[in-house]
C-alpha cells in the first residue's frame, strides 16, 4: 500500500464549458435552407432506387453490399453507357453487387 490519498486515484470532476446555444433552442433558418438545398435531400432512398439512370444527377453512384460490406462506385456516364439510360438504378446496383460480392449465399 502507498501513503497517497484517495483523491490521487479519482479524477476531479470537469466543469462544463459555456455552450454556443441551448440544446432546446431552434435551429436558424439559414441551416434549414442549406439542408433543403442539398441534392441529397431531394429524394428518399426508395425513390432514388426506382429512378432511371438518365434521371440521376449525381456524378458518382455508390452501392454497398450488406453481406460482405464491399462498396462499388461507378460514374453515372459509365453506367448509362454500359446499361442504358432507361435502366433502373436498383437493377444496375444489384448487378454490380452480384458481380463483386465475396460472400455468396445459397439462395443466389
Amino acid at each position: 500500500m502507498t501513503d497517497r490519498p484517495a483523491s490521487w486515484r479519482m479524477p476531479t470532476p470537469k466543469r462544463p464549458g459555456p455552450s454556443a446555444a441551448a440544446p432546446d433552442a431552434p435551429l436558424p433558418a439559414e441551416y434549414w435552407e442549406a439542408v433543403l438545398k442539398d441534392p441529397r435531400a431531394e429524394a428518399t432512398g426508395a425513390e432514388m432506387r426506382q429512378r432511371r439512370l438518365s434521371e440521376m444527377q449525381r456524378h458518382v453512384l455508390r452501392v454497398s453490399c450488406r453481406r460482405c460490406e464491399r462498396t462499388v462506385e461507378i460514374q453515372t456516364a459509365d453506367a448509362v453507357r454500359l446499361y442504358g439510360g432507361n435502366a433502373v438504378w436498383k437493377d444496375v446496383a444489384q448487378r454490380l453487387l452480384d458481380n463483386t460480392c465475396q460472400q455468396r449465399t445459397g439462395r443466389h
